[in-house]
């Protein structure tokens, strides 16, 4: 879809319906022009697929008021409000119950609140195109499936077996916020097919296996590991975890010492070889997966910037877009961004210094868009316009702090701190205990820290020191270490965990080998990632749980059961508080079930309650879970080996402004463009824009003189800028 501006006149492009018949005159054809292509520029940074485009003007309406962050926080608040109502629903966390018309009316109000952004969504994208959309056909199900259930549950004033609560997540993911957790569902599918070949090789294998204890181990009364060809396949499943070895091969091994071999073979092929073969292959097709979107997301970051482009030329400058129309397209694209910045932006993409952007410069559109602007200063260091003598004290600092000798000397300080700190709680042979008085150790390196710190901060400038993310780190944990020390001083004995983070000075010294900063970078860089990952395997936890609490709820008791063999004894410790009871025990029991540390006493305990049936669910959590940490290992070490391909590959020197402080461009501003500027603003768009930013920068130059000021551009780094120097 798309417009283009031909003799001075607004005609619609081949294909689409003529609905600009309504706009009289060319600036309005043009403001239309800018906002589809600031639409288009948005499908294109959110990955969205350009078949949702809005067609006409109602559903450009409709579009544009469903993309706002009110109508993104209200799909949030709502999905989160559906999964919460677990909580408060039987069987209920004890002091959050709440009475069945007051959970049901909420439902239906969170339900409601769902139609009508489906119905949103159903009059911008129209009929054909809503039903041809996957997710939203899927959405539009369990929305039907959900309202049916809940006013059953109304109108009979009971709750009943809802497993289908398991699906409640779908509202969250659909969530214009949840758009990482949607992007690991879509490559955990696409990691699907190879893991379930090596999947089906290791059931294979376990099957056989299964069939040869049964035969070898059977007649031993005393084995009811093997006795029946269920239990065999449950106990080779579990010894697949080794939560139950050595305890399932000793019965057999005090009959036939040789029979140690069988559980070496199985578990040398199945647990050493096949399962390192699924991480092997998990993370082959998770590396080309990676390739593949990001190539797949260039290419239509490419598309969208083309869209774009030809809304913005004309017939008469076909290979051009001037200025006055790139403002136009950032007053709907970034309408905060100030007119100093569209100015800035413009001039960062013009590389060619002519007087349009031609497609090759658009092209770079994404990677310019981010940056923060702050004029350069004139002098190398914040101190060069001080008097002879600061500027000479502020200058030695700089050196001092700059030095080896002085970083390797923090290094030798902060080595101490922690051998002594060691030494210290080596010493407390008694355990922990409070005490009021402050220790001389503590004050003597928080001092050469604090002294450290203001000497950085006055050498290099608050600006050069809050760049690098290290520095912030220290100066994050000698500021707690400070606080620290008021809370020690003032025997604020609630607050001591602050003084417990003292060690983490420590990792300061991984600065010292590359290879250690390289694993911390990489560490740093993927916590946002690992964030998205952790509440894709929470929503999963969610699933499991609600169909876990319908199953099993109330089922495991303190003297419940007591069993043998791999029915195991659960009348005795704490087993019984490992249940399904309410959502926050299920997750607990979850997260046990994850560690796989004695999951098979769980399961057996349920089972002996329930139905042999019941292992289906334990099991089936257990593959899940080893599918989602699969692809959580392959992640990290996918982005690590990036790391260190990209570290040999592209060896920047130390010092290059680009490896501290991220992409960094530099423009270079004449006083006689921003005049012609603000003169252009003032013909085109009289009293509608806010000129001070731009007006700041012309008087800045007029009073000091100058006939041109560089500004700097700078924003951090991301996994696709490596990617494009790396591929």
């Amino acid at each position: 879809g798309g417009y283009d501006i031909i003799n001075n006149a607004a005609i619609p492009t081949p294909g689409m319906q003529d609905y600009r018949a309504q706009y009289g005159t060319l600036r309005q054809s043009w403001e239309v022009n800018y906002q589809e292509a600031a639409i288009y520029l948005q499908e294109g940074e959110n990955n969205d697929k350009f078949f949702t485009h809005p067609r006409n003007p109602q559903a450009l309406a409709a579009y544009l008021f469903a993309h706002n962050h009110l109508f993104y926080m209200m799909e949030l608040v709502t999905g989160l409000l559906l999964m919460v109502l677990s909580l408060c629903e039987a069987p209920a966390v004890p002091s959050l119950r709440l009475d069945v018309y007051v959970h049901a009316t909420l439902e239906l109000f969170a339900l409601v609140m769902v139609a009508f952004e489906l119905c949103m969504k159903l009059r911008w994208l129209g009929f054909q195109t809503f039903i041809r959309h996957k997710r939203t056909m899927v959405k539009t199900c369990v929305l039907l499936l959900q309202f049916v259930e809940a006013i059953v549950v109304l109108v009979r004033q009971t709750s009943h077996v809802r497993v289908t609560r398991a699906l409640r997540p779908i509202f969250l993911v659909d969530c214009r916020y949840c758009g990482a957790v949607r992007r690991n569902l879509r490559q955990i599918f696409q990691s699907l097919p190879p893991f379930i070949d090596i999947l089906l090789l290791l059931l294979f294998f376990m099957v056989i296996f299964s069939i040869l204890g049964f035969y070898l181990f059977s007649h031993n009364a005393a084995n009811q590991y093997f006795n029946t060809l269920e239990n065999s396949i449950v106990s080779l499943f579990v010894l697949l975890t080794t939560a139950n070895f050595p305890d399932v091969m000793m019965p057999a091994y005090s009959q036939n010492r040789w029979s140690c071999v069988f559980f070496i073979v199985y578990l040398s092929i199945e647990l050493y070889f096949i399962m390192n073969l699924l991480l092997a292959v998990v993370f082959d097709t998770f590396n080309g997966v990676e390739k593949m979107k990001f190539k797949s997301l260039l290419l239509h970051k490419r598309s969208a910037i083309d869209h774009a482009f030809q809304l913005l030329v004309s017939r008469q400058r076909p290979n051009g877009v001037s200025f006055k129309q790139f403002d136009g397209l950032m007053r709907y694209y970034r309408p905060r961004m100030s007119t100093r910045d569209r100015f800035l932006t413009f001039k960062a993409l013009n590389q060619s210094s002519a007087a349009m952007l031609s497609l090759k410069d658009f092209y770079n559109f994404y990677e310019v868009i981010g940056l923060k602007w702050k004029p350069r200063k004139s002098g190398e260091h914040w101190f060069d316009d001080l008097p002879h003598t600061p500027f000479l004290i502020f200058k030695g600092i700089n050196i001092l702090v700059k030095s080896k000798a002085f970083q390797y000397a923090m290094y030798v300080v902060v080595a101490v701190n922690g051998v002594w700190i060691l030494v210290e709680t080596f010493m407390l042979d008694k355990g922990f205990s409070w005490s009021p008085s402050v220790p001389w150790s503590y004050i003597v390196f928080l001092t050469i820290y604090g002294v450290e710190m203001l000497l950085k901060i006055t050498g290099l400038g608050p600006l050069e020191y809050f760049s690098p993310g290290w520095n912030l780190f220290d100066f994050s944990i000698t500021l707690l270490a400070f606080l620290g020390l008021i809370v020690v001083a003032f025997g604020m004995e609630p607050f001591y965990f602050i003084v417990v983070l003292r060690p983490l000075q420590l990792l300061r010294l991984f600065k010292i080998k590359t290879r250690y900063r390289n694993v911390l970078d990489t560490m740093f860089e993927l916590f946002p990632r690992m964030a998205s990952l952790g509440l894709t395997l929470i929503i999963f936890y969610y699933s499991f749980a609600i169909v876990g609490m319908e199953f099993f709820a109330g089922v495991i008791y303190p003297n419940c059961c007591k069993t043998v063999g791999n029915r195991t004894v659960l009348d005795e410790g704490y087993y019984y508080l490992n249940n399904f009871n309410n959502i926050l025990n299920s997750f607990v029991t979850l997260f046990e079930l994850t560690v796989v540390n004695n999951w098979y006493i769980t399961m057996e305990g349920v089972t002996s309650q329930t139905t042999h049936w019941s292992r289906l669910y334990f099991m089936t959590f257990y593959i899940v879970t080893m599918v989602v940490m699969t692809i959580i290992v392959a992640f990290i070490l996918d982005a690590f080996v990036f790391r260190m391909n990209y570290s040999r590959k592209n060896r920047e020197p130390v010092g290059d402004p680009e490896d501290e402080n991220g992409i960094v461009f530099e423009v270079e501003v004449m006083r006689a463009e921003v005049v012609a500027t603000l003169e252009l603003y003032k013909q085109s768009c009289p009293g509608t824009t806010s000129l001070s930013s731009l007006q700041g920068v012309q008087l800045s130059m007029e009073r000091s003189g100058l006939s041109s000021v560089v500004f700097r551009g700078r924003r951090s780094r991301t996994k696709s800028d490596l990617s494009m120097r790396m591929y």
